[in-house]
């Protein structure tokens, strides 16, 4: 198991969001089949992905995330729940996955290629 590290905070996020997206249709009272499945098979997806980043982090998992976030966005008009309330978790919540994601990559990449300890970024002191 890994160091806890100030970018696991978004993982965290995003299985908060894979609980919500499996919950939604019973909270809400979804009676759209392709979204309250797409809902339910997203969620747990993104749950296991976000645990599996929170354990041993690995680029993957975040570019997964990301790829899941963006299927979140497109899904309603691809499996034809468009303009139902699934539709509106589906985007709201994909945007933010995505947006998490490229968010810890980022970060992760900050902090590998700009930190003070990087032997191109250090002054040398003779």
């Amino acid at each position: 198991m890994r160091k806890w590290q100030r970018e696991s905070v978004l993982d965290m996020y995003n299985l908060l969001l894979a609980a919500v997206l499996i919950v939604s249709p019973w909270l809400f009272k979804m009676t759209n089949a392709p979204g309250k499945f797409d809902l339910w098979a997203s969620g747990a997806v993104i749950a296991v992905v976000s645990l599996a980043a929170i354990i041993a982090y690995k680029d993957w998992e975040e570019w997964a995330n990301f790829l899941l976030g963006l299927w979140l966005i497109v899904s309603p008009w691809l499996l034809g729940f468009a303009h139902t309330r699934a539709m509106h978790f589906s985007i709201g919540i994909g945007v933010i996955v995505a947006f998490l994601a490229i968010l810890d990559l980022w970060l992760h990449y900050d902090a590998a290629h700009f930190s003070p300890s990087h032997p191109d970024q250090t002054s040398s002191q003779h």
